[in-house]
């Protein structure tokens, strides 16, 4: 396997003062950990770092990295763990590298690229992606660029799970073997709102079975006039026309018609 190569040098301070003086200098920060040895601060050419970067495997690159320190060089086998990226010029400002042996399995995430178009998008279907990248674990040589699923057969309710990947030689993803990857759902029905209980009748519409009418001109959802039938089935309401009737089904007294006065003596 065909290594990244990228020389750096020791930083002899740490700390963010330390990284903006590598800054101000043109130099990348960087920190080595890994293996159980003692953290090692870097300084590289950022340059340098972003043309050996492999294209297809991006930061799960395998790097060759040429430590030098007082006239020594020592050759390291690393991965990046870490990047911090500018916000504004989008170009990396620390990086964390870690020691990997190649003997040894290491964790990385992978992207998943379906292909084809499921019948059940035919249909009408909707095709839903659950993971866009996948973790896995394999040895540095064994990392693969990414994973590509079929999802041709998929109808309307068929689902691919972790189960169904053919993962090379190596190579182990770290999900239970049941879980959903990609799945083709029917459309979703649009939701009809249903009128609130008690809602506000429209003007004019025709009461509810059993309800009074309002008086004309009254205002929408009113109480119904003096005198008007009460609802069919209600307790306790009189009935129109019974006896015992309230004073205002009672004979009014003539209009005009005054009583006479009583002269007092």
């Amino acid at each position: 396997m065909d290594f990244a190569k990228v020389s750096a040098e020791i930083r002899p301070l740490s700390g963010k003062g330390a990284a903006h003086r590598a800054r101000a200098a043109g130099k990348l920060p960087a920190v080595l950990y890994g293996h159980k040895t003692e953290p090692l601060s870097l300084a590289l050419d950022p340059v340098m770092l972003i043309k050996a970067l492999d294209k297809d495997r991006k930061r799960n690159t395998v790097f060759s990295l040429s430590v030098q320190s007082d006239g020594k060089t020592e050759d390291v086998t690393a991965m990046i763990r870490d990047v911090q990226i500018d916000p504004m010029s989008r170009q990396p400002v620390h990086v964390d590298f870690i020691r990997v042996s190649l003997d040894e399995q290491v964790k990385v995430t992978i992207p998943v690229v379906l292909l084809g178009i499921p019948v059940g998008v035919t249909d009408g279907g909707n095709l839903h992606q659950s993971y866009r990248n996948l973790p896995i674990t394999a040895k540095p040589a064994d990392i693969p660029t990414k994973i590509e699923m079929d999802v041709t057969a998929l109808k309307i309710g068929d689902a691919l799970h972790a189960s169904d990947l053919k993962l090379p030689s190596g190579v182990k993803v770290m999900l239970d073997p049941k879980e959903a990857l990609a799945s083709v759902v029917a459309p979703r029905a649009e939701k009809v709102e249903e009128v609130a209980a008690g809602a506000v009748p429209v003007e004019g519409a025709a009461p509810a079975e059993g309800a009074a009418a309002a008086a004309p001109g009254a205002a929408p959802g009113a109480a119904p006039a003096a005198g008007a039938p009460a609802a069919a089935g209600a307790k306790g309401a009189p009935a129109a026309g019974a006896k015992g009737a309230p004073a205002a089904a009672a004979k009014a007294a003539p209009a005009g018609k005054k009583e006479p006065e009583k002269k007092g003596k």
